[in-house]
């Protein structure tokens, strides 16, 4: 097993053993999924943990759901969410990067930012509803299976011990 297949399966296991209901975990997942895809990196996780605070969803789930988004997948997932937000606003001409780093260059950079901001936060809510939506089910179903098989278990120790002293 390489070294991403046991880091992403520790994480999956402790993400099932996340204390809570299911329905306030998964929220929690699927609320940091939808804010994983603003533009906001570096603020994703204390912007996720806010909202599930005030929503009363689970706090660790939402800081688990903004991971979506991480170095590694930044530049895919902002690629794509600059893409959608350009289609829906009807941009024709996107923005680029320079092919040089000049004093015009990186005024033209600053003055671009608030478009390219509005264009990704755009892509960013088309593309986490769904996102969103599927990482809700998906956690919920992995979580409620986990927790029903954990109370199985403990009935079955439980119902043991008594046999034992009799």
């Amino acid at each position: 097993m390489t070294r991403l297949q046991n880091f992403l399966k520790k994480t999956y296991k402790r993400f099932l053993k996340i204390r809570g209901q299911p329905r306030e975990i998964s929220l929690g997942f699927a609320l940091g999924l939808f804010v994983g895809m603003s533009p906001f990196m570096g603020l994703h996780t204390g912007i996720a943990i806010f909202f599930a605070a005030i929503l009363k969803w689970n706090k660790i789930s939402s800081a688990v759901g903004v991971w979506i988004s991480n170095p590694a997948t930044a530049a895919i997932l902002y690629s794509i969410t600059y893409f959608i937000g350009a289609k829906a606003l009807g941009i024709v001409k996107a923005a680029r990067p320079p092919s040089e780093l000049t004093i015009h260059s990186i005024y033209n950079m600053v003055i671009n930012t608030p478009k390219v901001i509005g264009i990704l936060t755009v892509g960013g809510i088309i593309l986490g509803i769904p996102i969103s939506l599927v990482g809700y089910y998906l956690s919920y179903s992995a979580v409620r299976k986990y927790q029903e098989d954990l109370r199985e278990k403990i009935a079955r120790k439980k119902k043991e011990r008594t046999r034992n002293k009799s």
